[in-house]
């Protein structure tokens, strides 16, 4: 073991931890900013923070984690369309014009929480028989995506719907093909394209269609109207598809979910789709751990990161995992409550514009003025799901039409 990761004293491990939660937290709540493009932030500077690698590590660790419990509160919280257009909206911004926000917090918690304790012990079977079949897996990924998404275009079910569906594989895969393997100069050599592409195809037309709207409407109490069993088969959905994710490149939390939904049975669906949605990226956190440790394959930028600063024990990790995601689910129901809040207090206009500026300004961080052209031009691909009445999860050919294509 490389000697620079031998463990620290506790409370040196206990206080990056802490720093990292605090890290995630401010993360979590900035719209558009990811985990990932985060974490290598985190990377580029960790050569300066004062402290032995492991802890630094740990500090990466512990704000990614708590970034895929908190990132859901922004995402609520912004870009809540007129109640005119609730079919076509996300399924959080339809609970929140409801009124029902403070639950959908609470239920995103709970299955970011369910999730973490469920992924802990399933990840080593999984990574066993991943690795027994990994060679498989990486040759047949081509066939795998496109029957990943094959399925998700017939899931349409109307012949107009299916066609709209296929286009935008098509379309946002062209688009990744154009930009993700060209060079991108921003501020930091850190996250790429990534940022612009992914803010344009699913962060500016949800504000562009939010400026029209009122805003957050008054939202009543806490109580959470899902069945336990119904939250719990939900969140299993999600470790489903988190196992997906943290294995197969080219999937996302919410393509993972979508597919995994029958898993979750009957009741409300937004609130199912809510609860596997979170349940599946904090599950992809954890399997992403053991594919690094296990197969040497970062699957995630924090993974990355946790590559390039040097991987603590898998103990070590374990434990800052849990830690970090007790805190975080804490923290969720807490903060989100106040932000939902103060966001209702503004002119929804001024939100979404100003939200937009801070797209286009963490776009031009990370890749330069060319990322804000591609910004540009990913948002306006964007706006199409809603108008063509489809699902805005089949802009995720954006990563698996490049990875077909080879």
């Amino acid at each position: 073991m490389d000697p620079t990761l031998v463990a620290p004293h506790t409370l040196t491990l206990v206080a990056f931890t802490v720093a990292g939660v605090g890290l995630g937290t401010l993360s979590g709540l900035v719209p558009g900013l990811h985990a990932n493009n985060f974490a290598l932030v985190l990377v580029a500077v960790a050569a300066g923070v004062p402290g032995p690698p492991v802890a630094v590590a740990v500090a990466v660790l512990a704000a990614g984690i708590t970034h895929t419990f908190l990132d859901v509160v922004p995402a609520l919280a912004l870009g809540v369309p007129d109640a005119a257009m609730a079919a076509g909206s996300l399924p959080g911004h339809r609970l929140v014009l409801g009124g029902r926000g403070r639950e959908a917090l609470r239920l995103s918690a709970l299955g970011s929480g369910g999730a973490l304790l469920v992924a802990v012990p399933v990840a080593v079977p999984l990574t066993a028989l991943v690795r027994r079949g990994q060679s498989d897996l990486y040759a047949a990924l081509p066939l795998v995506l496109v029957v990943v998404f094959a399925t998700l275009v017939v899931a349409e079910r109307r012949p107009g719907r299916i066609a709209a569906a296929a286009f935008l594989v098509c379309l946002s895969g062209l688009l990744g093909v154009v930009t993700l393997d060209r060079p991108f100069g921003g501020v930091v050599a850190v996250g790429g394209v990534l940022t612009p592409l992914f803010a344009g195809l699913f962060g500016i037309p949800v504000l562009v269609d939010a400026a029209r709207g009122g805003g957050v409407p008054s939202q009543g109490d806490t109580t959470i109207a899902t069945p336990p069993r119904d939250i719990a088969r939900a969140a299993l959905a999600g470790v489903a598809g988190g196992g997906m994710v943290g294995y197969v490149p080219g999937v996302s939390a919410g393509v993972a979910a979508t597919l995994s939904l029958p898993i979750a049975g009957g009741g409300d669906p937004d609130r199912a789709y809510l609860v596997a949605t979170s349940g599946a990226n904090t599950a992809t956190a954890v399997f992403a751990l053991f594919s690094l440790v296990a197969l040497d394959a970062p699957r995630t930028g924090v993974t990355v990161a946790l590559g390039e600063i040097g991987t603590p024990p898998l103990p070590t990790l374990l434990a800052v995992t849990v830690t970090a995601g007790v805190g975080a689910g804490v923290l969720v129901p807490t903060l989100g409550d106040r932000y939902l809040r103060a966001v209702g207090r503004l002119d929804p206009r001024a939100t979404s514009l100003v939200a937009c500026g801070l797209l286009g300004l963490l776009s031009a961080f990370f890749a330069g003025l060319a990322g804000v052209a591609v910004l540009v031009v990913a948002g306006l691909v964007g706006l199409l799901p809603v108008r063509l009445g489809v699902r805005r999860v089949h802009l995720m050919g954006v990563l698996a039409v490049p990875l077909v294509v080879g």
